[in-house]
């Protein structure tokens, strides 16, 4: 297929490009470098089915395509919160005009939500059918509410339009090509601990998150895409595993051996309390588990920081 993939030099587009590439498909890569790396394409740049494109997605463009998937937008509260305004354009101007692009060209349409979009949770473990807690004026409201609305948009396209639209609900996820100075959770402690630096936990540390590894990541985005039927609902994928923010920093802190001490900052405004999958779904329409143990998806992440610190 001729595959669209925007966002294609961030930590998520990058692997997930490849994965398509080595699957046989011609892919179009569309980023802005806003917060995507060229070096993140690095295995793949000069691969003759892979044709890189510099743009942004809020400006319209047409090309001949099968598939699109979104994954244009800065996923780190770090990187989000740098312009505001930009972030919640690139979520509703994005979707816009790739939505008019699937329906021009009849093409699906895959777009990568977030867990983002249940806000700090009051039922857990989230359900694709839980509408969610959302500050809709917080300083995180525009990546939540920017995302609601391009999901309430795809799903307006699929309503009117016929388009096949697909939403996928991304929890957290890590791996090789997060940006050193990516803001999450992950590659903060791993980057102090390896530095020997103070690990900075926010809040008392209780709250929890769940951590899916980016190749199971990949695997369930690219499965939801080959998919032969049109998604009714969106369909949450992460890991359902939950761990509390020092129980990850104290495994950090044993798998690099590090002398870092930890410590405990003010939690930020609007910051979940706890992120827990429900992928219900996901087993029943892919038949879809993650398989790398947190262990395993921590070293390889930490190996990654150590060869380019």
């Amino acid at each position: 297929m001729n595959i669209l993939i925007t966002g294609c030099a961030g930590f998520l587009g990058s692997h997930l490009t490849q994965k398509f590439l080595s699957e046989g498909h011609v892919v179009a890569g569309v980023d802005d470098l806003s917060t995507g790396k060229l070096e993140n394409m690095k295995n793949f740049i000069d691969d003759k089915n892979f044709n890189f494109l510099e743009k942004d997605v809020r400006e319209k463009f047409f090309m001949k395509v099968d598939l699109i998937l979104n994954l244009a937008c800065p996923a780190s509260p770090r990187a989000y919160q740098v312009d505001p305004v930009r972030t919640i354009e690139t979520n509703f101007l994005g979707i816009i005009n790739l939505l008019q692009l699937a329906k021009s060209t009849g093409a699906k349409l895959v777009q990568a939500s977030t867990s983002e979009v249940y806000g700090d949770p009051k039922e857990t473990p989230q359900k694709e059918s839980y509408w969610g807690n959302v500050n809709p004026v917080g300083i995180r409201s525009r990546y939540d509410e920017g995302k609601r609305a391009a999901e309430t948009l795809c799903f307006d396209y699929k309503r009117q339009y016929g388009v096949d639209a697909r939403v996928v609900r991304i929890f957290n996820t890590y791996g090789p090509n997060m940006a050193i100075d990516d803001g999450r959770v992950v590659s903060n402690f791993i980057n102090q601990a390896i530095r020997n630096e103070l690990i900075t936990i926010y809040g008392d540390g209780s709250q929890t998150r769940s951590f899916c590894f980016v190749t199971d990541l990949v695997t369930g985005l690219f499965n939801i895409s080959m998919l032969d039927k049109a998604l009714k609902t969106p369909v949450n994928l992460g890991n359902p595993e939950e761990y509390s923010m020092l129980d990850l920093a104290k495994m950090i802190k044993l798998l690099t051996k590090s002398e870092s001490k930890i410590i405990f900052e003010e939690l930020p405004s609007d910051d979940p309390i706890q992120r827990r999958p429900d992928v219900s779904l996901a087993i029943e329409l892919i038949d879809w588990k993650p398989v790398v143990d947190i262990t395993t998806g921590l070293n390889k992440t930490i190996n990654y920081f150590q060869s380019i610190k």
